[in-house]
């Protein structure tokens, strides 16, 4: 038998290999502000990426410093996060966003803006050591009870979305961060969220090409680093499995008809929407087979434990035949790829801009009065009717206006309510104060919209601002709809709200 150098044989270099390779494919979380050593020992053994959520961030400095002790184990590691800005933050999960999100950006429809509004969040993201940020989000918001994208997506109307999904992603990549442009292939035209349970996507193939796809083309043909696959059903292109798992949605749709080359991405596989069919590494496996090449674990499951298991679940479907050792070897060097490509571009050049975001939202507002409005003088009572917020905006961050009204003027005071009897809880509760109600797709709630007709019944001077997506018909002294529940969308309305 031939031997290396190091004295080990050929067929255990082989699984050394091939384990660094299941390792390489993985891009797990883990719990706490500084990285735990099992997670620097598998840096040691081949894992190749990491994924960081709100739970790893306590401020700026120390996320660089956390970057750091990565960088130190392993200098080409690929540090993810999910920052959208806008609802999804993980940078200010505990302030909000400094950033409105995709469908302020949307409303406003100045593909400038957009792309320097990422190049802004993407200096930020790379001062700290980030170099992979699973974002933007390229979804149609085609349906308008859809519980999980609403105003993660840029809008309803494909051409809008595609033209901004391209700049954002411009914008991202000239800091030297890659774009993962997702959910593929469209998120938009679901009721079911798939943190919780398998969406369907009924559309016909044309219809697909036309809206579902467009965004992802302009994402394509922009260069996005990475993309993410969506955990859902849609039968026009597979009828037997979600997207993350198919086959003709990765290898034949994705890389063959679309053209892609760079790093397919899967959603989280600890989603309900693949854990609960299929298990994680059952559908790891699948997810590499059918042409994914990187692994998303960890905003659920975020211990040692899971990454053995994924391991050890590639390994053994190499070793007993069902998954082709070159399919997780090609996977494992797309990854390597992407490194390679974050280590060598180039630092943002272009000028700082620190209040981008501010001047994103401001411009971002749709305001609607019935009649000529003053701006309040005295402080109010801010009612917000606060729907269940999604897993993947969390219910850690704040948002409303409230605190930006506090500052401008000082006691105001606030309180939250939800479900039945809602507006009669406000109403008692305000007193004799000028009242601004603060809703969130009061479309999808019923109860919120009931509220609105209780309070707005017996006080019709009510503000209103809506900060999620604004389908329902405006109402109130003065609708403002921000398009997005991002702290500077709450400062741009209590701006207007005080005639600041």
């Amino acid at each position: 038998m031939t031997t290396f150098a190091s004295g080990t044989s050929a067929s255990n270099s082989e699984k050394d290999g091939l384990t660094r390779d299941a390792l390489t494919v993985l891009q797990p979380g883990f719990t706490g502000t500084t990285a735990p050593d099992w997670l620097l020992r598998r840096l040691g053994e081949g894992l190749a990426s990491v994924g960081l959520f709100g739970r790893n961030i306590a401020s700026p400095e120390q996320l660089a410093a956390l970057t750091a002790q990565l960088r130190a184990e392993r200098d080409d590691v690929l540090v993810a996060i999910d920052e959208e800005g806008g609802d999804v933050t993980r940078l200010e999960v505990r302030t909000g966003s400094g950033f409105p999100g995709n469908h302020a950006l949307g409303a406003v429809d100045d593909v400038e803006l957009t792309r320097d509004v990422a190049a802004e969040l993407g200096r930020r993201l790379a001062a700290c050591g980030v170099n992979l940020n699973w974002a933007p989000s390229a979804d149609v918001n085609s349906n308008p009870s859809n519980p999980v994208i609403g105003v993660r997506s840029f809008g309803a109307d494909p051409a809008l979305v595609a033209r901004h999904t391209a700049a954002y992603v411009t914008g991202l990549q000239s800091a030297g961060v890659a774009a993962c442009t997702k959910h593929f292939p469209g998120h938009g035209d679901t009721a079911v969220d798939s943190h919780h349970a398998m969406p369907r996507i009924d559309a016909d193939a044309s219809t697909l090409s036309d809206r579902e796809l467009a965004p992802f083309r302009a994402a394509i043909a922009a260069g996005t680093r990475a993309v993410m696959s969506a955990h859902i059903l849609v039968p026009a292109l597979d009828p037997d499995h979600p997207a993350t798992l198919s086959r003709p949605v990765l290898a034949d749709l994705l890389r063959g008809d679309l053209g892609y080359t760079g790093l397919i991405v899967t959603d989280g596989m600890e989603m309900q929407a693949i854990a609960a069919t299929y298990g994680i590494e059952r559908g790891s496996v699948l997810a590499i087979a059918a042409g994914a090449d990187a692994i998303c674990v960890g905003g659920g499951l975020a211990d040692d434990e899971t990454v053995r298991r994924l391991r050890d679940a590639l390994v053994t479907a190499v070793r007993s035949g069902e998954l082709p050792e070159a399919r997780l070897a090609e996977a494992a060097e797309r990854v390597r790829e992407l490194a390679r490509w974050t280590a060598a571009a180039p630092a943002a050049e272009s000028e700082t801009r620190t209040d981008i975001g501010l001047v994103a939202a401001r411009r971002a507002l749709k305001l609607t009065s019935t009649s000529p409005f003053r701006t309040l003088t005295e402080p109010p009572y801010v009612a917000a009717f606060t729907p269940v917020a999604n897993i993947a905006v969390g219910d850690e961050t704040p948002w409303g206006v409230a605190a930006e009204l506090t500052r401008l003027l000082p006691g105001t005071e606030t309180g939250s309510y939800t479900g039945d009897g809602a507006g009669r809880a406000a109403l008692e509760s305000a007193g004799g104060r000028r009242v601004v109600a603060v809703v969130r797709d009061e479309h999808r709630h019923p109860w919120m919209a009931a509220a609105l007709d209780a309070l707005l019944e017996s006080r019709p001077d009510t503000i209103v601002v809506e900060m999620g997506v604004p389908q329902a018909s405006p109402r109130g002294a003065l609708h403002i709809a921000t398009h997005g529940a991002a702290r500077v969308c709450g400062r741009a309305a209590a701006e207007v709200i005080a005639g600041e």
